[in-house]
């Protein structure tokens, strides 16, 4: 399975170590982001890469090649002329990540979920689209069946809601981490700049997008200053 790693954001959250450097270069523990996530998905067995850049990418292109690639096969997908968000991102790559089914995970997650089960998860579901999900605080979160089945998003701060099925059975919280099949593309109606959810939204109605809980295993959202004492406390 090749895996897909969203490296291109500017990381605002994470300022001001990204007014001069990219997000998936800040260090836990001085091991960056994009080196741990890249030998967290090698100790699974996944040797092919690709991964998008756009803010300070020399600096992404020349860690790679300093470090010849950690061993694994690495394309860019290259987004410095327009920054297309994790929708447009996914899409501009299509060419890059094959015809079977991928992983793609945010350059800023830090987790020990098990990414074999998970992908088994994804192949005894005949998914199209299998979300990490968990149980944890967020201001979003996407709805379920009692069968695990996507039916919806809520928007907790304002209320916002997208509801296909309003008897879901639980609000979880998604992990940056999803598994997609390459059919996705045919599907997709959404070009340019847009979030990958956007697509998601629409293809719950008619087709097999399912949550697999890892709630029991670490996730951290790196990419906010006040993450970074529990990451370097969870991550040696």
């Amino acid at each position: 399975m090749k895996a897909m790693i969203f490296a291109a954001g500017l990381g605002t959250r994470l300022q001001p170590f990204t007014f001069n450097a990219p997000k998936a270069l800040f260090p836990v523990n001085g091991k960056p982001l994009l080196q741990r996530n890249i030998e967290y998905l090698k100790s699974y067995g996944i040797q092919e890469f690709v991964i998008n850049v756009h803010h300070f990418a020399d600096q992404i292109e020349d860690f790679l090649k300093q470090n010849d690639n950690f061993g694994v096969e690495i394309q860019i997908s290259d987004e410095r002329e327009e920054l297309l968000e994790t929708g447009g991102g996914l899409v501009k790559a299509k060419d890059l990540l094959g015809d079977k089914p991928f992983l793609v995970m945010n350059s800023d997650i830090l987790t020990d979920m098990p990414i074999d089960e998970f992908i088994t998860f994804h192949s005894q579901h005949e998914a199209l689209i299998s979300l990490a999900v968990s149980d944890r605080e967020s201001t979003r979160k996407l709805l379920f069946d009692e069968n695990n089945k996507l039916c919806g998003w809520k928007d907790l701060r304002n209320g916002d809601s997208i509801i296909e099925n309003p008897e879901y059975k639980q609000a979880l919280a998604f992990s940056g981490i999803h598994i997609i099949d390459p059919k996705f593309f045919e599907l997709n109606t959404f070009e340019g700049k847009f979030s990958i959810m956007k697509p998601y939204m629409e293809l719950m109605k008619s087709h097999e997008i399912y949550g697999f809980d890892h709630t029991n295993y670490k996730l951290l959202d790196v990419g906010k200053m006040e993450s970074v004492p529990l990451a370097e406390q969870w991550f040696k």
